[in-house]
């Protein structure tokens, strides 16, 4: 494989080395270096990356690339530490944060009062017509783990938005179906990519753009000032932050673009998704890094248990788990973590929402039925555990959810007076790993096999959320199925009946899912070629020597 881009045509450049009068933040007088766009044309493009928008994506790394880099590094060095034997603990040096009873977050925004139930998906735009139709109160706009970094989707994505915010959006199926927009609308609240990833389709002095600038970049300087116009905000929900330095570089990023757009301080609000294990043990101090600027935190239960198996995959014994379907919310490291969640959010005044249930309906009527207690059942635990609003990954789970949490919540919007003192989690309550019940199947094996292939296969076509197996699989769970096999094979666990989980075990399984995935598809061409790119890239993201900190980032480098 080659990490060279190979492109539709020759590169085109657009010369932004110039002053950028617009841009009133300090050093607005410097000369803004040349933003490089490389790879085929997409639509709108023209529209979504002006030279405003671009001069704007170039005052945003030249202020802040540096940092991520060495907050990336610092990752890194965290991960060495674990692997090497050393356990997580909360910090000492923040403990004046914690102990400090007096500060808050900003109270909720414009049209963040009220988040019972939100809705996950991406941004193509029949999925945008279909959650702003959705009764849904928030509409989680993901360019992250739901979507796929193909520059027609990036570009594509954020001129939906604009459309979508300005009530110009529709859209009409290849069938002939027509789709517009209701009269009641759900509050968007974007979801950039994490620091880890970079656009490639869009340098700076040769360098790749933060993915994350390049999100929230353009969706700010296109949308902000519409937004607020409209009686809502800029919203963003940040995913994958490790620590509290990574919070207040997003901080630092919200007052500059406030500042040099002309905005007033604390326009911007955002969620943290506390999905990593390093963030749960500074929770209190990412939300006082955001505080003017924060509007909670996200149990992100999919991506907390990647997270977990990512930073302890080679310390076997205690920390090696059984079936993903076994490690459910009832766990003991689960409700350790998202108790305290809510604590941490309450008593600092700030939401609290719930994880996605990754169930979608199911045309058997039966199989519904089940399907709908399962995720009444784990929303109602959600409500009565103090979660503000949780997340649903389909239309026709909103109305569910929302009845759910109506039993709670009354006609109040949220239950942030809830302080959940009763709840007291040490650091080794969110370590209690072994604790978890269950057991290593072939059926869990071979399910994180087939999950994999089916995903990264779609993943590749474009498509980032994806139904299969009666549950809505994105790149987090995906990344639960694969990490799981690495840790399986390098800790020489074993299924149920004594097997040995070897490297050639799983090739064997990986050979024959292949082959059943290849039926599936059969003589689509296309969708052929990619399930072949699939099974490679599974390959080498679950049974290399190494292990890839992330999935995504070897199949954007060589296959998009």
């Amino acid at each position: 494989m080659t990490t060279e881009l190979i492109t539709e045509s020759a590169p085109r450049q657009r010369d932004t080395a110039r002053t950028a009068p617009h841009l009133r933040a300090e050093g607005q007088q410097a000369q803004l270096p040349r933003v490089e766009l490389t790879g085929p044309d997409v639509a709108r493009q023209d529209e979504i990356l002006t030279p405003e928008a671009l001069d704007f994506l170039a005052a945003l790394h030249v202020r802040f690339s540096g940092r991520r880099g060495d907050l990336l590094r610092q990752r890194q060095l965290c991960r060495e530490r674990i692997a090497g034997g050393q356990d997580l603990d909360f910090l000492a040096e923040t403990r004046p944060v914690r102990e400090e009873p007096s500060w808050r977050v900003a109270p909720p925004a414009p049209g963040l009062e009220d988040r019972r139930v939100e809705i996950t998906g991406p941004t193509d735009r029949k999925m945008t017509i279909n959650a702003m139709n959705s009764g849904a109160k928030v509409w989680l706009a993901d360019f992250e783990d739901a979507n796929t970094p193909h520059f027609d989707n990036v570009v594509g994505g954020q001129a939906n938005l604009y459309d979508a915010i300005r009530r110009t959006i529709d859209y009409t199926s290849p069938e002939g179906k027509r789709y517009e927009l209701g009269e009641t609308t759900p509050t968007i609240i974007v979801r950039p990519r994490g620091w880890h990833l970079t656009e490639k389709h869009l340098k700076i002095d040769r360098e790749p753009v933060a993915a994350a600038l390049v999100d929230f970049g353009l969706y700010f300087f296109h949308n902000a000032h519409e937004l607020v116009r409209r009686g809502v905000g800029p919203y963003f929900y940040l995913p994958k932050l490790e620590n509290h330095l990574e919070a207040r570089l997003w901080n630092d990023v919200f007052e500059f673009a406030q500042d040099a757009l002309g905005m007033p301080r604390g326009t911007v609000r955002a969620t943290v998704l506390i999905e990593t294990i390093t963030a749960a043990f500074e929770m209190e101090e990412i939300l006082f890094e955001l505080r003017e600027h924060s509007a909670g935190l996200n149990a992100g239960r999919w991506d907390y248990i990647f997270s977990l198996i990512k930073n302890f995959r080679t310390r076997g014994g205690r920390f090696v788990l059984p079936d993903r379907a076994q490690v459910t919310m009832t766990v003991p490291f689960m409700r350790a973590y998202t108790e305290l969640l809510v604590r941490t959010c309450h008593r600092r005044g700030a939401h609290a929402i719930g994880g996605m249930s990754a169930f979608i309906p199911s045309k058997d009527p039966e199989v519904n039925a089940e399907v709908f207690e399962k995720v009444r059942d784990d929303k109602r635990r959600e409500a009565w555990d103090g979660f503000d609003g949780s997340w649903v990954a389909h239309p026709g789970m909103v109305d569910t959810v929302r009845e759910v949490f109506d039993e709670v919540l009354g006609e109040r919007p949220h239950q942030i007076e809830r302080q959940r003192d009763d709840v007291q989690v040490r650091a080794a309550d969110l370590l209690r790993i072994e604790a978890t019940p269950g057991r290593i199947t072939e059926e869990g094996l071979r399910t994180n096999v087939a999950v994999a292939l089916r995903y990264l296969e779609a993943w590749l076509g474009g498509r980032g959320a994806v139904g299969i197996f009666g549950l809505m699989e994105d790149a987090a769970t995906a990344e639960i199925s694969r990490s799981q096999i690495w840790q399986w094979i390098d800790s020489e666990a074993a299924i149920e009946d004594g097997t040995l989980i070897t490297h050639q075990l799983v090739a064997d399984v990986v050979a024959q899912e292949t082959e059943r995935l290849r039926d599936e598809v059969g003589d689509d061409a296309a969708r052929a070629a990619r399930v072949e790119q699939a099974r490679e890239l599974f390959e080498h993201v679950a049974l290399g020597p190494d292990y890839p900190t992330f999935l995504t980032v070897p199949a954007y480098a060589y296959y998009v």
